[in-house]
């Protein structure tokens, strides 16, 4: 017996570039929900506070908006055409986690999912809300419930077709509709994910703990990147790839069909030199329509720095010690920071003596850590 609902929905997800699509209830599990409230309950949201805000309304679908009854998850592959690790070998280039080496997802499918959300209000005559990673909707537990995967012990969605390589994204509907089944977990002995991480963020298998994790310090966090994970970060500049990289189910995972999330060539893994030499406006050019502009320049130089100083690279001296002089402190401190991996301890105090009139209280920290030898 043929279902119109669903052969309209395959047909367009597939005309939509989408690599797969299921349908599930609008409401979660009560496992789900109390892992979210274990997860924020011990703080290791760090600093997103609207998770903890938005808590009650994370629990449920149907908490967000009373009158869903089923949610339409959609998944998009963005396979990256060479193993990411490989990145992380280049020292005196920048790792740029794969999912922003080009375009902004959420503005990729979300006019994809408003598409398909008309079109199917339009035929069957119901509601619809299109949702993709901003709202606080728990989008990797509705895609199991769907069928589209399940989550691996490093918290993300893995696919026995595609690896960890997905992006999500929701309708939501008041349309009662037959739910697909869910995936069950076919991770197995296996901690790969677990234990490749450089800053150990797993502290047990399914749970994680953004403060310890390289995409969060180098993404959300605002302030300065605390010592003790700096060495680990590497060259990674924008995100980590790391436990999704390793995972052994992407072997089956294919390259991403959609051309605007494929990797720009000058963004695979360009040089630390150019990137240290960006002011605000080239800043916003090179990255305009990139998730990476939102961070903005400061935050984005804070992680280039560190880059360089874990580069071993002599040549990057002179653009960073031109960074002494920006008008963020996040970029002195950092800079401080590099040249302290780049350079003596003489050369180090000499530099300090041209900027002694520095005040602001963590670029002076910065100093003092790096003459106590703490930052090595």
């Amino acid at each position: 017996m043929t279902n119109p609902v669903r052969n309209f929905l395959a047909e367009e997800a597939k005309k939509a570039g989408f690599s797969n699509f299921g349908i599930t209830g609008a409401t979660a599990d009560l496992e789900t929900g109390q892992r979210l409230k274990a997860f924020v309950g011990a703080g290791r949201h760090a600093t997103m506070a609207w998770m903890e805000e938005t808590l009650e309304r994370r629990l449920s679908p149907d908490a967000m908006w009373p009158d869903a009854k089923s949610a339409l998850v959609f998944a998009m592959n963005y396979g990256p055409s060479e193993n990411p690790l490989l990145a992380l070998e280049k020292k005196d280039r920048a790792a740029i986690s794969v999912y922003a080496q080009n375009r902004d997802y959420h503005d990729v499918i979300k006019g994809r999912l408003k598409e398909i959300a008309s079109k199917f209000a339009v035929k069957f005559g119901h509601q619809v809300k299109v949702f993709v990673d901003t709202a606080p909707l728990m989008e990797k537990p509705l895609a199991a419930k769907a069928g589209l995967g399940w989550q691996g012990k490093h918290t993300n969605l893995v696919s026995r077709t595609e690896g960890s390589w997905l992006f999500l994204g929701t309708i939501l509907t008041d349309a009662c509709l037959e739910a697909d089944q869910p995936e069950v977990d076919h991770c197995g002995s296996c901690r790969a994910c677990l234990d490749i991480c450089p800053t150990q963020a797993f502290p047990a298998p399914f749970q994680i703990d953004a403060r310890r994790c390289i995409s969060y310090l180098t993404i959300e966090h605002k302030g300065p990147i605390a010592l003790e994970f700096r060495k680990a970060i590497g060259n990674r500049i924008y995100g980590c790839d790391d436990c999704l990289a390793v995972c052994p189910w992407n072997k089956f995972a294919s390259v991403a069909a959609e051309a605007k999330l494929k990797a720009r060539d000058d963004l695979k893994s360009p040089h630390l030199a150019d990137l240290l030499k960006l002011d605000d406006e080239s800043f916003r050019t090179k990255f305009s329509g990139s998730p990476i502009k939102r961070i903005g320049r400061d935050r984005f130089l804070r992680n280039v720095l560190i880059a360089a100083g874990n580069s071993g690279d002599i040549g990057l001296i002179e653009n960073c010690k031109i960074l002494l002089n920006d008008s963020s402190s996040l970029v002195r401190g950092a800079a401080i920071w590099a040249l302290s991996q780049l350079t003596g301890l003489e050369d180090l105090k000499g530099m300090a003596q041209i900027h002694q009139a520095e005040t602001d209280p963590s670029v002076v920290t910065e100093w003092q850590t790096a003459f106590l030898g703490e930052n090595k």
